[in-house]
């Protein structure tokens, strides 16, 4: 069966020969972005300051923008409302509020609610103190960390080399930066959905790099007396139509969730639209760019036994 290419013939594009720009781009809006997040911070939701959380059962199908509204109506600012359970289930996350007491934030969710339905069905309240939101908080961070350690050391292992390593974990560090720069530009609601996009990106943005470099390992073993930089960029170039199909076919189920997914949905999907587009660009334009300024050669891809091995082929 032929393979399906989105270029008919084989691309030569010069990538690594404009890496510098990419450079300067990439310092550019990473810097952006720290300064946002300095500046602007993000839009926390309930996840991380704290406040309370909300969960009703309706009569019927629970209507998300009704019930928005009505707790708006009330006083609460960007209630973030959900559909969780069955599609009469809801949860509300509700920012703090210090000049609300407990039983008189019951009583004003209690009438939000019972304006949409009388019969609904009010759960207690639950009340997340600012000490558990800088858990959470903390425990997003580390778990980014962890991450990103766990691949480097992986890609160490796998390639016999910390340049690849370096490389991929400059990109992966990239990708998260520029979306935290965005949530601080746009002020999206900053939630745990996010940091769940922000792991997925960094396991994305890492598959399509493990694959490039799995195609510098097989061409430097097919010739390892080639070029470091034409290997490279041949490598880019053999794998473009699989990252170009790959970014393409996930953007649109992506953008259809972000258009159609409703505000509760919203962070989660601008988090993945921004992250797709920014790996589509570190995994080709920076990994193996940095890789390639930090010396990479054959040797230091392959074991001893197995240069020698290859040195003792015609």
């Amino acid at each position: 069966m032929r393979q399906v290419e989105f270029f008919r013939k084989q691309t030569d594009f010069p990538f690594l020969a404009t890496r510098r720009i990419w450079y300067a781009l990439s310092i550019f809006m990473a810097v952006g972005s720290v300064v946002l997040f300095f500046t602007r911070g993000l839009n926390l939701t309930v996840d991380f300051t704290g406040g309370t959380i909300v969960e009703a059962t309706f009569s019927g199908p629970a209507d998300v923008e009704r019930t928005r509204a009505a707790l708006e109506e009330q006083g609460f600012q960007d209630p973030v409302v959900q559909v969780f359970g069955t599609v009469r289930d809801v949860t509300a996350r509700l920012a703090p509020d210090p000049s609300l007491t407990a039983d008189r934030a019951r009583e004003k969710v209690a009438a939000a609610l019972t304006s949409i339905d009388p019969a609904v069905e009010i759960k207690p309240l639950e009340f997340v103190g600012p000490q558990v939101g800088r858990e959470l908080r903390n425990a997003a961070i580390w778990a980014l960390t962890l991450t990103l350690l766990m691949v480097f050391f992986y890609i160490a292992f796998r390639f016999h080399t910390w340049r690849l390593s370096a490389g991929a974990i400059i990109a992966l560090i990239h990708d998260p930066i520029l979306i935290i720069g965005w949530f601080a530009l746009v002020q999206t609601p900053f939630d745990l959905a996010v940091v769940a996009a922000l792991l997925a990106v960094v396991g994305y943005s890492l598959n399509d790099t493990i694959i490039i470099f799995d195609r510098i390992r097989e061409r430097f073993e097919a010739n390892r007396r080639l070029a470091p930089e034409l290997v490279l960029n041949q490598s880019i170039n053999q794998t473009l139509s699989r990252t170009i199909m790959t970014k393409v076919t996930t953007l649109i189920v992506v953008v259809a969730l972000l258009i159609w997914g409703g505000p509760s949905l919203r962070g989660f999907s601008e988090a993945l639209v921004i992250g797709i587009l920014a790996g589509a660009y570190s995994s080709i334009y920076i990994s193996s760019a940095i890789a390639l300024d930090l010396g990479l050669k054959a040797e230091h891809i392959f074991p001893p036994a197995r240069v020698r091995e290859a040195d003792s082929l015609p």
